[in-house]
């Protein structure tokens, strides 16, 4: 008995390690997981909330979901889960950012009392991976291809899904307006690569969000501009374009130079070279026919005033991204020297004109012959205002992008959540065993959705939850598409109602949250030690001596 009594204490980790496991600490991860949700639950669908989020980069006012979890900064480690899944969502269909995590955090809420009566949580895993494949694959089966539809019904499709996904966002009043900008820009593209980059917004502080336009083709802002600029022309019709990656000014050496004369009559010389340099390489971008002159870095007075008395208009420090989508529309070759110009390397346009927008000037490229581009110009009362628009764009032309490329939709509102719940819940009879009540929760988990839409409209969710059972349990079928009406507090029809969404965006918002929640479910210990958490991962106060090539001494990477 004494010999046991002298075992000395086993140390694993090191001094301060906090170690927390079991049921308790899967509980607490849950209860983390929720409270994220919480943060954003009031901001789904077409009545959510918006969130005004101050943080030290300045304030932004956003009901989109990846935004606002983007901002939050959460520091669980189990919460940063749905961060994941949020950013996940958004990269990959656009829309459904602010659904997968309430659908996560649903799950994860479901299971809760199962975890605390003692299920071991591989149960609960299983059951629900078993319940997500069965929810994905009856999505694929109630979805409505809009393959081999006319232009114009095709059109008219990827507009009604541009107005859905629009509806929840702040822009949801013009909607109209700007899916139909939305449709026209995605159709520029090209149908291969449906390039994302190819679509240039830009954002112009005045006016109302109606005189927002199109450009088909390429426009950005005036570049900042020398003396004898106001000379050059300032529109043209079929010219040529030279697209540059010099400097068409005089420079100071880079380096240290010095040069040594014997004679001072030489160093008119020197100066004279560095003249004829600049004009020479003048001379050949005028000799190369081109009308308009663009170059990612300066071009100085000197050539300005030399440009413009030739009639040449010319743009300096051009952004990168503008110059790639005016090298795409034109088919224009950026140079990196003006020798040996020839007219395959310069591209052509209908038309370039300078044109005024709110206080700032902006150059139009129109009617481009390998036009796979198109740039909105947005306007709005304030910076926050245009910003959101931009993101709900943005959101907007995602889900029209994969409408192309996945031409199936289903029915929004709701809908789509009751009909797979309904499903499930049918599925789950069929099963002897404790997988039947996993299979139910997770089937109840899934009325959240049209649950939360009618809470952030304002109406009785019971009520509305009730109606829309009794539609889905008839045999018929066709209550199938039965949502929320957010208008009137009913239910409709939202398929018929034109509320819908790609299948693409449920299927992946399903898949994520199932994974997410069952990661969650899966840890059942997390250690952290607090000293290797200071600043920059470099260890709490005190640690290591700087100078000894440990804490923080010198590390590698670091100029000596």
């Amino acid at each position: 008995m004494a010999h046991s009594m002298m075992q000395p204490q086993i140390i694993l980790l090191k001094e301060g390690t906090d170690t927390s496991q079991g049921k308790a600490q899967l509980i607490s991860n849950i209860n983390a997981c929720v409270a994220v949700v919480d943060a954003v639950r009031t901001t789904l669908g077409p009545r959510g909330m918006d969130k005004l989020i101050h943080t030290d980069r300045g304030v932004t006012i956003s009901n989109d979901g990846a935004t606002i979890m983007k901002l939050l900064e959460i520091i669980h480690p189990a919460a940063k889960t749905l961060v994941d899944i949020s950013l996940s969502q958004d990269a990959e269909v656009g829309d459904g950012t602010t659904t997968v995590v309430i659908l996560a955090g649903e799950f994860l809420r479901e299971s809760k009392p199962f975890v605390e009566e003692g299920v071991h949580p591989q149960s609960l895993i299983r059951s629900f991976r078993q319940a997500g494949q069965l929810a994905v694959q009856r999505v694929k089966d109630l979805s409505i291809s809009i393959e081999g539809k006319s232009a114009e019904e095709k059109a008219d499709m990827l507009k009604k899904c541009a107005m859905t996904s629009l509806n929840s966002k702040l822009v949801s009043g013009e909607k109209d307006f700007f899916a139909q900008m939305v449709v026209d820009a995605v159709s520029v593209l090209d149908p291969a690569t449906l390039d994302l980059r190819m679509i240039g917004t830009k954002k112009v502080q005045g006016g109302g969000l109606r005189d927002s336009f199109l450009v088909d083709g390429v426009a950005f802002k005036k570049t900042f501009s020398y003396a004898g600029f106001e000379m050059q022309p300032k529109s043209y019709k079929d010219p040529k374009i030279l697209l540059l990656n010099i400097e068409l000014e005089l420079k100071s050496e880079k380096e240290n130079a010095e040069i040594r004369l014997n004679d001072p009559s030489q160093y008119q010389s020197i100066v004279d070279a560095e003249w004829n340099i600049i004009y020479d390489k003048l001379d050949k971008c005028v000799e190369s026919g081109a009308k308009i002159v663009l170059s990612r870095l300066a071009i100085g007075d000197l050539a300005t005033q030399y440009f413009a008395d030739r009639d040449i208009f010319c743009a300096g420090r051009v952004q990168e991204s503008d110059m790639h989508r005016v090298a795409v529309a034109t088919g224009a070759q950026t140079q990196t020297t003006v020798n040996n110009l020839n007219p395959k390397v310069l591209g052509s346009v209908e038309a370039f004109e300078e044109k005024q927008v709110g206080a700032e000037r902006y150059n139009l490229f129109t009617g481009c012959p390998k036009a796979k581009t198109a740039t909105m110009v947005l306007r709005g009362g304030s910076e926050q205002f245009i910003d959101e628009a931009e993101r709900s764009l943005h959101d907007a032309i995602m889900i029209v992008r994969r409408a192309m490329k996945n031409a199936s939709v289903v029915p929004g509102g709701g809908a789509i959540d009751m009909e797979i719940s309904k499903f499930l819940r049918d599925h789950a009879r069929t099963i002897a065993g404790k997988s039947q009540l996993f299979i139910n929760a997770y089937a109840k988990a899934l009325e959240i959705i049209p649950r939360q839409l009618c809470d952030n409209a304002g109406f009785d969710a019971t009520d509305v939850l009730n109606k829309l059972r009794q539609k889905h349990a008839s045999k018929s079928g066709d209550g199938n598409n039965f949502g929320v009406d957010v208008n009137t507090g009913g239910v409709v029809d939202t398929y018929a109602s034109f509320v819908w969404e790609p299948a693409l965006v449920k299927i992946n918002a399903l898949t994520a949250a199932t994974e997410a929640a069952c990661l969650v479910l899966s840890v059942d210990e997390t250690v952290r030690n607090p000293k290797s958490e200071g600043p920059d991962g470099q260890g709490g106060p005190g640690r290591g001596m700087p100078g000894r090539g440990r804490g923080r001494g010198r590390g590698r990477g670091m100029r000596r």
